[in-house]
């Protein structure tokens, strides 16, 4: 039988941290940070994978001044000045990162990370998806982003019993294959969103007329791409340029098939659909995160409790194949373990917690 020991959560801290961060002065171009991070190199979430062996482009930059954090340049940040005329009267060449760049930063003393929950909290409080990390002196040591925390969970158990309708963002924003580019990063910039579904008229015999069918996606990074390329905002248009076709997920299907999607196409979200495309959602690498917040895991410990308290009360037990319980027993200690090591919790649920971890124990010893 699965012990508690066995189950290895989270196998190192530091482990979070990008140690590869791009990082520019306050002097440097909008075009020239563009150019960085569209070039560079760093870690890949992964759950398989070593961060050394995978590339990605960087969603960020960091500014600095003398290494001390004053500021940071974000994929969205890029949006929302492509959503502007500022670029119309000014070449990107010619704006200086500082001009854009999101300040005052939140940072994270190396010395304070010691729960990855807390950057989770952090995340929430703050609506961000970069932390950048610093030492005593202030200066730059590395960043933590939903990528880099999953690279250090052992998510398998919690995301293979979880939904994709469990996390998924509704209300996406959608534009027809005829929007042009400017107008999509002007949707991403007033609703606050990584990217827009595009959509476009398809007959259903469900639903016995048109409906509009998602076709196709346009992401914050692509529009930092389009910058790269210099391409006419004011005229390309979303056909010629959205990731297409489409990999749809069903709000029914695991989030670890949408970890593994995401994976596989090296991707940071997918489209959800359903209703023959009436419905749509959208997942993210941050969404997934979702899955790991401990206050919802205390929320579940009690039925955690009774499936326990029924195993043992039954004295006739029913026919279920022992690798089955075994499972049961492994996701419900691999939850209690995760949920124990959060810093806020009350004293009722920590209660909780024993009362469920020492039940699965008894079960385990029988």
């Amino acid at each position: 039988m699965t012990s508690s020991s066995s189950l290895e959560v989270m196998p190192s801290i530091a482990s979070a941290i990008d140690r590869n961060v791009l990082t520019v002065s306050p002097e440097t171009s909008v075009a020239a940070v563009i150019q960085q991070m569209s070039a560079a190199e760093g870690e890949e979430c992964s759950l398989s994978k070593p961060a050394a062996e995978m590339r990605r482009r960087a969603s960020c930059a960091v500014v600095v001044n003398d290494e001390t954090v004053v500021g940071i340049c974000t994929e969205r940040d890029i949006v929302r000045l492509t959503a502007t005329k500022l670029p119309l009267l000014r070449s990107l060449s010619e704006i200086p990162v500082s001009r854009i760049m999101t300040c005052p930063v939140k940072t994270l003393e190396e010395t304070s990370f010691q729960d990855i929950f807390a950057v989770l909290f952090l995340f929430r409080r703050y609506r961000i998806r970069h932390l950048p990390i610093v030492n005593a002196q202030q200066k730059i040591t590395g960043l933590v982003t939903p990528a880099s925390i999953r690279t250090v969970l052992r998510p398998a158990n919690l995301l293979k019993m979880r939904r994709v309708a469990d996390v998924m963002s509704e209300g996406v924003i959608q534009a027809p294959t005829t929007a042009r580019i400017i107008e999509l990063a002007k949707k991403m910039a007033d609703h606050r969103v990584s990217c827009v579904v595009i959509v476009a008229p398809k007959e259903s015999d469900e639903t016995d007329g048109q409906i509009d069918y998602p076709v196709g996606i346009v992401t914050e990074r692509d529009i930092v791409q389009f910058q790269t390329l210099e391409l006419n905002l004011q005229s390309v248009t979303a056909e010629e340029v959205m990731s297409t076709p489409l990999f749809l997920l069903s709000p029914q299907d695991s989030l670890w098939s949408a970890h593994e999607a995401m994976q596989a196409r090296r991707v940071r979200r997918l489209v959800v659909s359903w209703n023959w495309g009436k419905g749509l959602g959208i997942v993210t690498q941050t969404s997934l995160l979702r899955v790991f917040d401990p206050i919802e895991m205390c929320g579940i410990i009690d039925s955690l409790q009774s499936t326990v308290q029924q195993l043992q009360a039954e004295t006739q037990p029913p026919v279920i194949a022992e690798e089955s319980v075994e499972t049961l027993l492994g996701i419900a200690i691999e939850k209690i373990a995760i949920a124990q090591r959060h810093p806020q919790l009350t004293a009722q649920q920590q209660q909780q917690l024993q009362q469920a971890q020492q039940l699965i124990d008894q079960a385990i010893s029988t």
